[in-house]
């Protein structure tokens, strides 16, 4: 009799669970569902996109180069002998480069050999702007391969929308923070985009603890700098050369009387990425209308448009090149922007 009871009981709770074990199921194959579709970087999208080539259509002369960084031995080399001068090319820096890339602290060249190695190399590039707050993307940003960001912009606090997880961040010393390891990973590669030569001239004072100059700033750069030596790098002009010739097709000398007129490290990134990644998407891009001078133009802190108005960029232009190569497939971004 209890054998009979024992058997009847265990059916019961058999028949009982079967809600329950279909509940669970539902929820994770909704799970599955949702993830995909937040992160579409997935094997096959990657593969989709690199049988595709889509780059090749950019026409930008996009060589899938790796060695993003300078490196010393550039100098020995006559083919990396360079006719432009800062930002696009280091024609008169050249004896600055070699002390600072002489410099042993100085890490290699390279990006970390878990991701040289990946045969599909996906990125994600955030901007600062303000279209990514209360966006909810961190968890999907995270899952890149590499995730690049720029300048000061802080991750602490804002790791909801803008994620945690940081391979590369582009900097030039009026954008450096003087404490880089409370916004960033350990092994974040800081890499210096240099404008001119008093950038150089920090980077190096800095690793020889030399007398700072601060002349020749447009904002005054941190005095000290507390970042990893062994992971910084310094960007190769190449790209940014590259960025305002092919992408943004602007003069890389004004006419006289005329305004001075730099991309971006926004737009530079993604042209890195484009360079370097197979997938590229984007988040944080797209500035307000610049019609309303009151409208924050970061996710974080309290500066408006209205701080743009002298700054040395074309934004309508950078925007009108990202909706091109939005348009292009080239590029996605996670969120609808302006």
């Amino acid at each position: 009799m209890f054998l009979k009871i024992s058997r009847i009981e265990y059916k019961t709770w058999c028949i009982r669970l079967i809600p329950v074990g279909f509940f669970f199921i539902c929820y994770y194959c909704s799970q599955l569902c949702l993830q995909s579709k937040l992160q579409p970087s997935t094997k096959f999208l990657c593969d989709n996109i690199i049988a595709q080539k889509k780059w090749e259509r950019l026409n930008f002369n996009i060589s899938r180069k790796t060695e993003l960084f300078l490196k010393l031995k550039d100098f020995f080399w006559k083919e990396h002998q360079s006719a432009l001068s800062l930002p696009y090319g280091i024609k008169g820096s050249e004896l600055l480069l070699l002390k600072i890339l002489a410099n042993y602290k100085i890490g290699n060249y390279r990006l970390p050999t878990v991701i040289e190695s990946l045969d599909c190399r996906t990125c994600v590039v955030i901007g600062n702007g303000f279209a990514i707050k209360n966006s909810s993307l961190g968890t999907t940003i995270n899952k890149y391969d590499i995730v690049i960001r720029m300048n000061d912009a802080p991750v602490r606090g804002y790791e909801q929308d803008v994620g945690n997880k940081t391979t590369i961040r582009l900097f030039y010393p009026e954008s450096a923070s003087s404490y880089p390891a409370i916004h960033n990973d350990p092994d974040t590669l800081m890499v210096l985009v240099p404008f001119k030569q008093q950038d150089l001239r920090w980077l190096k004072e800095i690793l020889y603890n030399e007398k700072r100059v601060r002349a020749g700033f447009w904002k005054p750069p941190p005095q000290i700098w507390l970042g990893r030596t062994s992971q910084l790098r310094i960007l190769d002009p190449y790209f940014l050369h590259l960025t305002a010739s092919k992408l943004l097709e602007m003069p890389l000398e004004p006419k006289k009387k005329q305004k001075c007129v730099h991309p971006t490290t926004g737009i530079l990134a993604v042209f890195l990425a484009l360079n370097y990644c197979d997938l590229v998407h984007v988040a944080g891009f797209g500035y307000p209308p610049s019609q309303n001078p009151k409208q924050p133009i970061h996710y974080y802190g309290s500066e408006t448009m209205k701080s743009m108005k002298d700054s040395y960029h074309d934004l309508n232009h950078e925007a009108q090149a990202l909706k091109r190569l939005e348009e292009l497939g080239a590029i996605l971004s996670l969120h609808q922007h302006s």
